[in-house]
Order: structure tokens, then sequence, then C-alpha cells
């Protein structure tokens, strides 16, 4: 971004007055001042973006100091008791502070189709607007379209099924843009959210992103709220009868979803559209605050492990630093940490943080937060990851457990090309799918983990109801009646490296199908197990995974030698070489087996030993003299063998069955 815009600072700041802020770190506790000097801001305990000279601090008598509301630039309440400054701000633990209110944070994702209204609805129900909210980009101003990910917030009270006040609720809205060639950024927006509003125009009801959004929704998020926006363009004496309509159709849409019995809100975000003045106030709003305090829940947040941050935002702040914003994915982040930008191998330490105009010192998973750090050039990340140093890996290519969404038309072909959207990054790939072994099929799914002690079956596509694969596999009877598994897993290769956590969301798309095409090209979705980094993982790593293919292969008797031996052919093309097969086991249709013992002349033809000899009947069926007589004069026994042929309108087949490890470098063939 090439604007001066950061979490904390008022956007409606003139630049020359938001170039003159001074940054400064804060490591000791505050004292006792009377004339805020810049130097002496140094002594305070919080992190600040802001000027000296701009900080009214009064004195209060020994106990302490109250920093006045302008003393800090956009940092909202700051309540010092002692000799320490209280700022709420940890998503969701109590601020340090014994008297600030506890605040809980909850990221709620608002996701819909283009021109559903989901800009206005955000700032309707915002409070503080961040630096990336309401479109404030010149290029989506100048489209009339979201193109990036905005972030505000809505404070309220704390709800009573959240715990015991007094406290705050704040909902993160996370505004994502509804043009479907967009998807890439809606899917990254999607995977940092805890509750997701699913906003429908009234008028027009699910479109083909909406039925998108829906589907990662369903992916990526636990809880929905439908909002049915505009509702002020039907006459007051029809509208409620045209939302009731609408609800239905809502409800019925989600039945067969996990959404099923969702609350549905009716508003109008901007009554009269986007023209019309400030001063007319949203319909419904309050009424779907109060749903989102109902639906708003405890979620999970686990300030161990790892810090790992999704950065959406990027920027420079002259004199001061870059800032990246973006929320915390997992673990915990503190003034004064090193953090690695593992796309550029570059670590930095944490200068100063704030979330939504208020100075921190500490953020952890599930909050949003902008991080200041020195002499990094914002050109070099426009979007990516920062994490603790060395914690994330780069892979050039993935195992995957996967399902396959069930809206995507068509099969998932082996070998096919997909983008695959790893974490928060979107790359071209190329996807192999295997499966449990046959006996396998009904065992109980391993939860991120894989086992590469097992084996796994090689599948030309994935294996799901009416599949080419699976009706082959009936047919062979490997499933157990056509039984599907319960795990099904893919190879995927990446084009270009990708860096990403362990266990992360994998989305796999055709992003290049037709947009105006009424059909979804989210294809499956799944858990990265176990990635490769290393350049060469075809002959390092890959060896290691057990997938085999099943090889099945049909010749006929051609005739009897004798009683032990009968010759084969019609398995093998005239230039393969047989001596590799010697040694394989075969077996007739009329139930004996056979040991492939080398070839019979150069016609591909091969001979069969019998060990423990031919069956009467299939001797005598074998013998059976051919219907064409024979040239051969009365003492040429050879030519006589030769008419003995087997002439037969069903012959008797030569089946070999063997597998083949897809990654075994020297091509093995094996015979239980």
């Amino acid at each position: 971004m090439d604007q001066a815009i950061i979490e904390g600072l008022d956007f409606r700041e003139k630049s020359e007055r938001a170039q003159s802020l001074t940054l400064f770190p804060i490591a000791r506790p505050i004292s006792l001042l009377t004339n805020a000097t810049d130097q002496r801001a140094e002594r305070l305990e919080l992190p600040v973006w802001t000027r000296g000279r701009n900080a009214e601090i009064a004195r209060n008598g020994r106990r302490g100091i109250r920093v006045a509301a302008g003393a800090l630039l956009g940092a909202g309440p700051g309540v010092c008791e002692g000799n320490s400054v209280a700022m709420a701000g940890s998503a969701a633990v109590a601020a340090p502070g014994p008297s600030a209110p506890r605040r809980l944070n909850v990221n709620v994702g608002v996701l819909g189709h283009i021109d559903s209204g989901k800009t206005a609805l955000a700032r309707a129900l915002s409070t503080t607007g961040s630096t990336a909210a309401f479109d404030r980009a010149p290029q989506s101003r100048a489209r009339g379209i979201t193109l990036d990910l905005g972030f505000s917030c809505l404070r309220t009270p704390l709800p009573p099924h959240l715990g015991p006040g007094p406290g705050e609720l704040q909902l993160t809205l996370v505004d994502c843009p509804g043009h479907a060639s967009l998807i890439r950024t809606i899917i990254g927006g999607a995977q940092i959210i805890d509750l997701m509003m699913l906003v429908i125009d009234v008028t027009k009801g699910m479109q083909t992103q909406s039925a998108e959004c829906l589907v990662i929704g369903q992916i990526a998020c636990q809880k929905m709220v439908v909002v049915l926006n505009k509702i002020d363009l039907f006459p007051e004496g029809k509208r409620q009868a045209a939302i009731e309509k609408m609800t239905k159709k809502m409800q019925k849409t989600l039945e067969n979803t996990k959404f099923q019995g969702c609350p549905i809100a009716a508003v109008a975000a901007k009554p009269g559209g986007p023209e019309a003045p400030e001063t007319v106030n949203p319909l419904g709003v309050s009424e779907l605050i109060e749903v989102l305090k109902s639906q708003a829940y405890l979620p999970t947040r686990d300030p161990m492990g790892p810090f790992l941050m999704a950065i959406d935002h990027c920027f420079s702040i002259k004199g001061q630093g870059t800032v990246m914003t973006g929320t915390v994915l997992s673990g915990s982040v503190s003034l004064g940490d090193n953090v690695e930008i593992p796309a550029l191998k570059v670590t930095k330490k944490v200068k100063s943080m704030q979330m939504f105009h208020t100075p921190v010192t500490y953020a952890m998973q599930g909050d949003r937060v902008g991080v200041c750090v020195t002499q990094f050039d914002p050109k070099l990340l426009e979007r990516g990851l920062i994490c603790t140093p060395e914690s994330l890996q780069t892979i050039h290519a993935a195992v995957i457990s996967l399902k396959k969404i069930q809206y995507f038309r068509g099969a998932l072909q082996t070998k096919a090309k997909f983008h695959i959207t790893v974490g928060h990054e979107t790359v071209m790939g190329k996807v192999m799918f295997f499966s449990p072994t046959p006996a396998d099929f009904s065992k109980e799914p391993l939860e991120n983990a894989f086992d590469f002690e097992k084996e796994y079956l090689y599948q030309e596509e994935y294996l799901s109801k009416g599949s080419k694969s699976s009706e082959e596999n009936k047919e062979n009877d490997q499933t157990g009646e056509g039984q599907l598994p319960r795990q099904q897993w893919a190879l995927l290769e990446f084009e270009k490296p990708v860096t990403c956590p362990k266990f992360c969301l994998v989305i796999g798309s055709k992003l290049d199908t037709d947009i105006h095409a009424n059909t979804c090209r989210l294809a499956f979705h799944g858990i990265l197990l176990q990635g490769m980094e290393d350049k060469n993982y075809v002959e390092t790593f890959l060896p290691k995974l057990k997938m085999y293919k099943l090889k099945h292969k049909e010749g006929q008797v051609e005739r009897v030698l004798d009683d032990y031996s009968v010759i084969g052919r019609s398995l093998f093309k005239k230039e393969t070489n047989i001596q590799i097969f010697v040694g394989l086991k075969v077996k007739l249709s009329t139930g004996e087996d056979g040991v492939i013992e080398g070839g019979f002349g150069q016609s591909g033809k091969f001979k069969i030993r019998i060990p423990n000899g031919l069956k009467p009947d299939t001797k005598v069926f074998l013998t059976v003299p051919s219907k064409k007589k024979s040239k051969a004069g009365k003492g040429d026994t050879a030519k006589e063998d030769e008419s003995s042929k087997v002439d037969s309108a069903q012959p008797v087949t030569v089946s070999l069955l063997f597998k083949r490890y897809v990654f075994d470098t020297q091509k093995k063939m094996i015979q239980s």
C-alpha cells in the first residue's frame, strides 16, 4: 500500500501531521510527569504512536497520574492506577490493570455477493474503523467495489452468557470482497473469522458468490448469521411480507448445511443507497447487534506455541518504521520480540503495537493488531506471514487429508491442476489422490497425523459415489461391495514453494472457470499433514510414501505342453522383456495357480508352469482338437500339436495381478 495508514492512527489526520508523528518504544513504568517531552515519553509503559507535545499530562497528587483523552492519538480510554497505565487490549483475557474491564474479541466475517451492501453494513455496525476499513483505498473508491479485506470493530457491553461483567465484547468485522475474481482474498479472510455474517440482497436472494461464500463458511467457520439487506427497497406496506418470503427461502437453502436453523435478521444498512446523506439512519441494525451478541461465543484462544500472524497490509510511516497489520493466527507476541518474515528470511524486532487505536504491549491468538518494525521496505511484503523465527516451513509439496466439496461438479482427477490455497497463499498445484488399502476402508480416520509405515492405494480420481474409480473397485471386489473409504489423501506438488504452518487449511479450486457460469469453483478442502521442504523431494522424500498401483493383466492359454505346463499369449507385447516377469504367479480361469517360467518364441508368448498339475477337466478342455483340418502328413506330429490349439468361444484366461509402488525407482513388481 502507498498510503501512510495504520491501525491506531486516525485516518482523518492530514498526511503532514501523520508524517510528523514520532514513535516511542515504551519499556519502563510511568512516573509523575509535569511537562511531557519527547525524551520523557520514553518512560511510558505502553507503545505510543504520538507526538510528545500533544501529550496533556496533568498532575494528580503523589498517587499517580491520568492520561487525558487527547494524550494519545486515537488511543482510546486509558486509566492509571498507582504507577502504571492500564489499557484493554488482549482478545480473550482481561487487560493487565486491575481496574480495566475485561475485553473479549470475536472476529466476524462479512461475506456475500458483490453489491449486497457488505461494506455499508460494516460501516453501520462499527464504532471504530481501522486504517483498512470502508473501502478507503483509492482503487476501491474509483471502482466503487471492495477490492481488499477491510477491518473495523463494534464494541458493546459483554453479554451475560459470555461471563460475569463488567466487560466489553469487541466484534472485529472483516469486510470481504464480493467480486468473483477476488475469491482468493475471500478465502484468506474466512480463515481468520469465528462467526460469519452472510449478507443477502433481499431483492435478489442467493446468488453465485453468495453460494460460494456459504461453502467457504462451512469449511472455515462454526456459526453464521444471515443478514437480509436493502429492505428499504420494498414499500412499507409490502416490506414484512417480502422479508418473510425471503426468510423461508433462506431457511430452505440452509436445511442441508451445518448452519441449519441459524438466525436471520433483516436490515437496511444504507437506506436510499450509496448516494443517500450520512444523516439517514439505518434500519434494523440495533436488532442485528443483539443477534450478534447472542451468537458470540468464547473462541478457542491459546497463547502458547510459536507466534504466527497473517499480514494483510504493510506500509511505512516516515521517520517511524514499517507497520504490518493483520490477525494473530497462533501463539502470542510482545514488545521487543523478534519476528521472522519467512518468505524473505528476514528477522526484525517488534518496536511497538496497537489494536484499534489502542497501544498494547501484548497480543495473542485471534487479535487484530498493527506491529511496527524498523528498517524494512514495505514493498517487499504486500501480504504474507510473520512468525517466531524458524517456526515455519517453506515447502515444495505436501500430503493432505481432504474431502470433496459436494457442490463441485465433475470428478477430481489425479494429475489435474488446481489453484491451491495453503493458509493465506494461493499457487497452482498438481494433485495425486490415494486411499487406504481396501482392508482399511472402514477404519477410523486419523486426525492431524499421517502414518508413513502404512501402505496406500493409488487412485485415478477421488473416490465418491458414482466416480469411475469406485465403480472399478466395486467390479474388482477391492473395496467390499463398493464401499468408500472414510478418509482419503492427496499429494500436492506446487509450481512454486509456499510458506505455511503444519495442519493449516488447504482449499483446492478451479478459479479459471468462467465467473459468469452458475457453478461452484471450490473443489476440495483439507488439512496439511506433511510438508516437503527439500527441493529434491522426489528422490529424497517420496520413496518413503508407500503408495502403490494395482496392476491387472489378462491373457489366454494357447495350448498345453504337458500335464504341468501350458503356453500363454496376449499377456505381453512383442517387445516386452518377459524376463522381468519370470517367477510371478498367475491364475487360470479354470482355477489352477501357475508361475511364469519365461518367454516362448519371439512373439510375446510365454511358458507357465502349473506346480499342482492341470485338472483333468481343464486338460480335456484345452486339448480339444480344432475344427480346422490339419495340412500335416501322417507322421508330422509337430504340426499335429499345432492343430491342437485351443479354439473355443470361451478360452481359458490367464490373470496376472501384482502391485508396483509409484515412487519405487526400481519399479519392482510385488505379489503378496
